[in-house]
Parts: C-alpha cells; structure tokens; sequence
C-alpha cells in the first residue's frame, strides 16, 4: 500500500500491527486515538476527540463478544453467557488489552493525564474498535476480535472461569456465616484531571478487613473485597477474631431483660381542688384534736386536786333573800357552823 504522507508513515504502520490491516481513513483512527484532554477544532469549529467513538465501539464490542461467547460455550446458561461477556469487556481487561497489543502508546493526550488515568487506555480500545466498524464494517470488527484478540492475547476458556466478582464472594461468605458486613467510604477526592477517585473499606463484625481505591465505587468496593478475602484466608487471627466479634455481639443480642419497664406513668405532678380542700379540714381536725386533748388533761388536773371552795352543795334556802342571809349561809356552810 502507497502511504499518502510520509510524517504519517510510522501511525500506518504502528495500526498495522495493531489491526492486521492498513486503514482506510485515517482520520478516524487519529480522532480514535485523541483523549479528550487534547481535544482538537475541526474545521466546524466543533470539539474532536474519541469519545463518541468510545460509545460506538462499546456497543460494538459488546454484540461481538457476545456472538463469540455464546457460539464458543455452547449448553450454557444465560448467567454464565453474560458473566463470560462482562469478563472480557469490563475495564480492567481493555486496558490490559490496550497495553498488550500497543494501543495506549498512540494515545494522544497532555502528559500530566497519561501518568494515572484508568479509563484511557481501555477507553480508546473501545474507540479503536468503533473506528474499525465505521472504517471496515461490522464482519472487520469481528475479525479482529476473533483472530486478533480472543486467539491470540486472551484465553477465553480461562477467562470465563476466573472469579472477579470478590464482593459477591465476600457477601456470599458473610450470609452463610452469619456475620455483619458493611461497605464504609473512607474519602472522595478528585485528582489533577478532575478523575473522581473513591476508598472504600470492608468492615466484618466492626473489624477492618481491607481497603480499596478505585475511579469508581464498584471498582473501590471489588478492591477492598479481595483484600478482605485474601485476610480471611492468609490470617488466622482475623478470622478469629471476626467470629468472636460476632459470639459477643450474638450473646448481648440475645441475653434476656429481667426488668419489665412500667406502662403507667405517675401523674402526681397535678393537684387536684379536692385535695386543696381537704388539706385545710385536715388541719383545723388536728387542730381541734390537739385542743381537746388540752381540755381533758386539765379537766384531769382539776379532778385531782382538792375542792377548797365547792359550791355544788348550796341550795336555796326559803328565807330571806337578802344580800346579808345569803353571805352568812355561805359562810357558815363553809366553816361547818
């Protein structure tokens, strides 16, 4: 093939050896490769880079894998299908991928983003791959996939049996053990290029199992699953004591009340008029209680001593009832004359 420039000799060549064929326009493969932190103004005036492409390609990539998996694995279930599929396009893989067969090294981008960026490489394979299909078709895309990738770089077969879901593993542990577990956010930060990145922690029964860092939650979450496994299998003394967390919090759940909480609530704060009444009857009773007391122990004191002068034995007298007669009768009553 006759290359139209020669400054873009070394670009034909590089995606030769990429695809297994030559382009037929080059552009898209140059905008494929574009990030976005080096976008380029067409003559629109409108921004370039490889992000629709990136959309292109994904929904690609996702129809041939899956034709492949399920033509390749055949009596398998459904969930097995779509496992196998997620395996191979998730982003882990892409960018694997991209760094195996040489894409990441034509990726455009300023440099402080191509130091720690997990999304680029496995981005622009995806771009790649929607270049292909608007360059060559969909049977181009196929090829590449088939020939190129999945027969020479990845092992489908060991690839569909390789458990990458940790948090479901680990969820799945917990449940048949009876334990608590708990996904806790440590911090969210971005960083230079505005990449959101999250850490996650495990916690078993209160107990740090591990931690995660990750661009994304899922992929913090999965991070700290394997570390927690990976604790649970290689440190006795961690699952040890995750299960004595767990007898101590069982044992304080189930340890029986012994003091039933009283339903009636006292309601002595309220003073009710007739007690208001009765406080003052009561008082003047005890009152009249104490002055008859005081009455019969002076009458007692009376009875008790001698009667000087008695006056209850004077009786009437027929007579004169001067004031002379009736003083000498007294008088005479009193000193026995």
């Amino acid at each position: 093939m006759k290359l139209p420039f020669r400054k873009e000799k070394e670009l034909y060549s590089s995606l030769y050896a990429i695809l297994g064929f030559y382009p037929h326009d080059i552009n898209i493969y140059k905008q494929a490769l574009l990030h976005r932190s080096a976008y380029k103004r067409n003559a629109k005036g409108r921004l370039v880079n490889n992000e629709r492409l990136e959309f292109l390609g994904d929904a690609i990539l996702d129809a041939i894998v899956g034709d492949i998996v399920f033509r390749h694995f055949e009596g398998k279930r459904e969930g097995f299908l779509t496992s196998t599929r997620s395996k191979i396009v998730q982003r882990d893989t892409l960018n694997r991928l991209a760094n195996e067969i040489g894409v990441s090294r034509l990726i455009v981008s300023h440099g402080h983003m191509s130091a720690h960026n997990s999304y680029m490489e496995g981005n622009a394979f995806e771009a790649l791959v929607g270049a292909i299909y608007l360059d060559r078709g969909y049977a181009a895309c196929m090829h590449f996939m088939q020939r190129r990738i999945l027969s020479q770089v990845i092992n489908l077969d060991k690839v569909a049996y390789k458990e990458v879901n940790f948090k479901s593993k680990l969820i799945e542990w917990c449940q048949k053990n009876k334990v608590a577990l708990e996904f806790k956010l440590v911090s969210q930060k971005r960083e230079n290029n505005n990449s959101p990145v999250f850490v996650y922690k495990v916690l078993i029964e209160g107990l740090e199992g591990g931690k995660g860092e990750g661009y994304t939650k899922k992929e913090s979450q999965q991070i700290a699953s394997k570390s927690a496994l990976q604790s649970l299998r290689r440190k006795p003394q961690f699952i040890d004591a995750v299960f004595a967390a767990k007898t101590e919090r069982t044992k304080m759940e189930e340890e029986p009340v012994q003091t039933v909480p009283d339903v009636d609530s006292k309601e002595d704060f309220i003073v009710h008029q007739a007690q208001e009444q009765a406080a003052p009857d009561a008082a003047a009773t005890a009152e009249d209680k104490g002055e008859s007391s005081k009455k019969a122990q002076e009458k007692a004191a009376a009875k008790d001593a001698p009667d000087e002068f008695d006056l209850s034995d004077i009786k009437a007298f027929d007579g004169p009832k001067t004031k002379e007669d009736i003083v000498a009768a007294a008088e005479a009553m009193a000193f026995g004359e």
